[in-house]
């Protein structure tokens, strides 16, 4: 099989520069156009095709993502696996700023996106994906395996929870998140996710800390200044991450 892996930039993690022969094009979809024109080129002789998830310039709140037209447009050009990228903020001590966590299961608290390509059933075939295991384990075990041959420190297992947005949580939302056995917080994650296993494309996600959301008592609230500050000095992980993982895939 021809791999073609689709890299989903978040906050910070869409540099175009990671490419060779990189060339830009525009796609739209049933669903719209995606956040970004598309860039196509290679990582160590692999075909990869970037898409900035906020658009280049970081113009698209989270509840505005087109994720349908994200996701089709990478299945429409041939990608067989999507690796994301995203900040989150900590829910838990051991978490710290700059680690990595390769997510293994979400929770959905979203109100407002749109999340399946089934707007309506064909007559009795009602189809309802299976969601036990939305990160896909083959790629989570590559994504683990390049963190210890790069020696990059990272959380082999996470639960994100992905909120409306794009306020961050009061105090008693992010203690109550606590309590419901997330690990961590974003705003895009589980919609982007549940797609991907619409469209049967295994998916994965590395999610970078960058603060203690709003429950941390000793800690400053999450703040977006902090969160750039903290992405400036380890966005190189990810990077590297990725570089090294993507030859791996099968």
């Amino acid at each position: 099989m021809m791999v073609k892996i689709g890299i989903i930039g978040g906050s910070g993690l869409d540099n175009p520069d990671m490419l060779q022969n990189a060339k830009e094009i525009e796609v739209k979809t049933p669903y719209g156009k995606p956040s970004s024109p598309l860039k196509l080129g290679k990582i160590k002789n692999v075909d990869v095709i970037l898409l900035a998830r906020h658009g280049r310039e970081h113009t698209i709140p989270p509840t505005q993502v087109n994720f349908r037209a994200n996701i089709h447009a990478l299945k429409e050009q041939g990608c067989t696996h999507i690796l994301a990228t995203t900040a989150c903020g900590s829910l838990r001590e051991e978490i710290d700023r700059g680690h990595l966590v390769i997510l293994d299961q979400f929770i959905d608290f979203t109100r407002h996106r749109q999340m399946t390509f089934h707007e309506e059933f064909k007559p009795h075939k009602p189809a309802h994906a299976p969601m036990a295991e939305p990160f896909s384990g083959y790629l989570r075990e590559l994504l683990i395996k390049s963190c210890r041959e790069l020696k990059i420190f990272c959380h082999e297992t996470g639960t994100v929870i992905t909120i409306e947005g794009p306020r961050f949580s009061t105090k008693a939302e992010s203690n109550m998140f606590r309590i419901w056995g997330a690990d961590v917080i974003n705003m895009s994650i589980a919609p982007e996710a549940a797609l991907a296993n619409e469209a049967k494309i295994p998916y994965a996600a590395v999610a970078m800390s960058t603060d203690y959301d709003s429950w941390k008592e000793d800690e400053e609230p999450v703040t977006w200044e902090g969160i750039l500050q903290i992405f400036g000095q380890n966005v190189e992980k990810v990077t590297a991450l990725l570089i090294s993982t993507i030859p791996k895939i099968r």
